[in-house]
């Protein structure tokens, strides 16, 4: 991974930047959260088993909430994610509403030089792997981290939405994984007029690559489901 390296401290340095405008931002609603409102969709209610007394690795989990929310459900909860800022903030949050979490800081790619266990549940939601070049690494990785007959979860938007551009107004960008997507960045999904800029380096997935990558890292396909409608409205000139 080291030819990515630059690109991913780029992507750090980004998110950084993100998690304080995101923390404070109506689309998190962070003090809903703190008052015990829900912040799972109910896509993810809906196809989640039972989670009490379970364990859980979320990968690239932001600043926690969904973490947090999963760890309300009765999990025992590690949440792990690239930005510096967002596991501050994680910890942070963990402390305001007295919950039992673990945070990680580091790259995804890295998790192995920072823990040494396996799981019941491996989770991850919603625009994550478009930040990881490497999707035979990353299956690889949830199968190091599942314990016998344990579950990986992910919900995420359809790929397609990624071969747009930014005004998601026309087609830009290929739908399967081609080259490095790089994209001088301005503002964030919660505020498009915010005071963040830099570049942002991406790759895109799709479906059959996602899906191949977790098969032929062992794990057996259970079920998958699409849903007629995105749960957030983070894309511009959307209804």
């Amino acid at each position: 991974m080291e030819v990515y390296t630059d690109y991913f401290e780029a992507n750090r340095q980004l998110w950084n930047q993100r998690t304080m405008a995101h923390r404070d931002s109506s689309f998190y609603n962070r003090e809903g959260f703190l008052k015990g409102e829900r912040v799972l969709t109910p896509i993810e209610l809906g196809e989640l088993d039972d989670l009490k007394g379970k364990t859980l690795l979320h990968l690239q989990c932001h600043f926690g909430m969904d973490t947090l929310d999963l760890a309300r459900m009765g999990a025992e909860v590690t949440g792990v994610d690239l930005s510096d800022e967002a596991i501050r903030q994680a910890k942070q949050l963990s402390h305001e509403i007295g919950a039992q979490a673990r945070f990680i800081c580091c790259n995804v790619y890295d998790l192995e030089l920072h823990l040494d266990e396996t799981f019941d549940q491996v989770f991850t939601s919603y625009g994550t792997i478009g930040w990881l070049p490497d999707l035979d690494k990353w299956a690889g990785l949830i199968a190091r981290y599942l314990k016998p007959g344990g579950q990986f979860y992910m919900a995420d938007f359809h790929p397609v939405l990624w071969m747009f551009d930014d005004d998601f107004t026309r087609i830009q960008y290929a739908y399967e994984n081609r080259e490095v997507i790089i994209v001088e960045n301005q503002g964030t999904y919660t505020d498009r007029n915010a005071d963040i800029k830099g570049k942002e380096y991406s790759w895109n997935h799709s479906i059959s690559e996602v899906l191949n990558a977790l098969i032929r890292a062992g794990l057996n396909l259970e079920f998958f489901n699409e849903h007629m409608y995105s749960p957030y409205n983070c894309f511009r000139n959307m209804t």
